[in-house]
């Protein structure tokens, strides 16, 4: 047993030996103890400039190490600060640890300054709240990671009371075995096998789950061995290269994408949703099969209480255990004898062109053109983001991220950051609205003192194009939906990065190569027209 530890250490250390390296945050005097412990656990603390940033830098560290996140935040108006960002753990399904600081229960009776529940603002946006206690330690630390790293992940808060971080603790490595994975069995998994054998026209939905569980080979293996044509929601764009001939590329936000993915899933007559979790879903794909005409196998680690679909079997367990067992012995036959898959390949295609001359189609054809194929890449919500995700193909997994869940704004910024602190020599861009810049460019002064040379980009229209195209859809007048236009390139200047602003693709492409050989950050203001969305998502 190891003694002469603070209660803030073996906190600190235990999420050390969880694969964390890195913790963000904005410190009060009440949670200096507990950046102290971090530090000396071998976790460097990031200061950001609000807490809300600093968890989406977190989470950009996730996607490239798999690590839980860590946020920390001083206690009222800096734990407040994070709530966005823990709701977005919580809907985008990102393990996340939030240590917030309290004031110590004793004081809190006498005490009412920044006092208030915080354990109870976060438990409906946690998968649970702790309270740290020096003899339980160990014990609420590894509940705490354990909780946020197991199906399906999410944030867990832990307020840490000022005199118990100092107080001395043991750690006694006090560690929970990880669940079997799990294989199905009996009667669902012999009509699931019938199913599969009879199929004809088979297609798969492949969600985020299945990213989570890393089964990638396993999946390939699967479609390619019944040759069924698959699509996948945002954040799994990538689980299989986006230029697989059986890949239909991502669905679930664009009403033009998926003119021509559903009449598939209509005419399908078997539907595999593999790790499919719907949060990530627009409501056009609420019930978007008939469950009593059609048959649907929902693999899935958690049963469905979400009632956005439903399936004939449903399974309860690993993915990749389940398509061993549904292909043993199975022998594949011809799938889609009609064409229809190639047919809607060619017809997304044309949906979605890379030849427009300048426009928001334009700047992303002009980034995918010239940056690496290996360019990891953040979107932040918004009509280019929609977009994007349709343009932006994905060979690997990760290579898009973004908030789809909850779908918040101001995220790509910081998330962008946070990969590229990670993964320092993988080129990263973030694609931004010019609102969802502004609510975060401070943190263009992070980027600088953090001496990382992520490109941010940002499409300059001087409007919030979705939400004024959805208020001309709807004949509304004109309101509360257009800004100032400003000059985006001199803020990065002024923040010590580099700034262009461009109007067409040449103007555009010089400014990537630039930014790519520069080492420091830079902004690229793309220019583009108002209604410059007008048919394309």
């Amino acid at each position: 047993m190891t003694t002469s530890l603070r209660a803030a250490d073996v906190l600190a250390r235990r999420l050390f030996d969880a694969g964390c390296r890195h913790a963000f945050g904005m410190p009060g005097g009440e949670v200096l103890t507990l950046v102290d412990a971090l530090e000396k656990a071998g976790i460097t603390f990031h200061l950001a400039k609000h807490e809300n940033c600093a968890g989406f830098m977190g989470e950009g560290v996730y996607h490239a190490d798999g690590a839980p996140a860590i946020l920390v935040a001083t206690l009222g108006p800096g734990a407040l600060n994070g709530v966005n960002v823990v709701a977005n753990a919580h809907q985008d399904r990102v393990p996340m640890l939030v240590l917030t600081g309290c004031v110590d229960a004793d004081e809190a009776e006498t005490y009412t300054h920044q006092v208030l529940d915080q354990q109870a603002v976060f438990r409906p946006i946690t998968k649970a709240s702790f309270r740290l206690d020096a003899g339980a330690a160990e014990v609420i630390a590894d509940k705490a990671v354990s909780i946020a790293s197991e199906a399906r992940q999410g944030p867990v808060h832990i307020d840490v009371p000022i005199s118990v971080a100092e107080t001395p603790a043991t750690e006694r490595n006090i560690r929970r075995a990880p669940a079997s994975a799990t294989a199905p069995a009996g009667e669902a998994l012999a009509q699931a096998r019938l199913w599969l054998s009879e199929s004809k026209r088979p297609i798969a939905v492949v969600g985020l789950d299945a990213l989570q569980e890393n089964t990638g080979p396993a999946l390939t293996c699967f479609l390619e061995t019944f040759q069924i044509p698959f699509v996948t929601t945002y954040k799994a764009k990538g689980i299989l290269p986006e230029d697989h001939p059986l890949c239909l590329g991502g669905a679930g936000l664009s009403p033009l994408a998926d003119r021509h993915l559903l009449p598939l899933i209509e005419a399908s007559d078997l539907i595999l949703t593999l790790g499919y979790d719907p949060i990530e879903m627009r409501t056009g794909w609420r019930n978007a099969w008939d469950v009593t005409q059609q048959r649907v196998i929902d693999i899935s680690p958690e049963a469905n209480t979400h009632y956005m679909h439903q399936a004939g079997i449903n399974i309860i367990a690993s993915l990749s255990h389940s398509l061993t067992a549904l292909s043993e012995d199975q022998t594949a036959g011809d799938t889609w004898a009609g064409g229809e898959i190639a047919k809607t390949k060619s017809a997304l295609k044309l949906a979605f062109p890379d030849t427009d001359e300048w426009g928001p189609a334009g700047v992303i054809a002009e980034a995918r053109a010239v940056l690496p194929e290996t360019t990891l890449a953040s979107a932040d919500s918004g009509a280019h983001r929609i977009l994007l995700s349709q343009m932006w193909s994905c060979s690997e997994p990760r290579a898009l991220i973004q908030s789809s869940g909850l779908c918040t704004m101001g995220c790509a910024v910081p998330l962008a950051m946070g990969r590229k602190l990670a993964q320092p020599d993988r080129q990263v861009i973030s694609f931004s609205g010019d609102a969802g810049f502004l609510m975060v460019a401070g943190e263009l002064a992070t980027a600088r003192e953090l001496e990382i040379a992520p490109i941010f980009l940002v499409f300059v229209d001087a409007s919030l194009a979705l939400i004024e195209l959805k208020q001309r859809q709807r004949q509304l007048t004109n309101a509360g939906v257009d800004f100032a236009h400003h000059d985006f390139a001199a803020m990065g200047r002024a923040f010590g990065g580099n700034g262009f602003t461009v109007k067409n693709r040449a103007e555009l492409r010089v400014a990537l190569e630039e930014a790519q050989a520069s080492d420091r950050f830079t902004v690229i203001a793309a220019e583009i027209e108002r209604g410059g969305y007008d048919g394309r998502i």
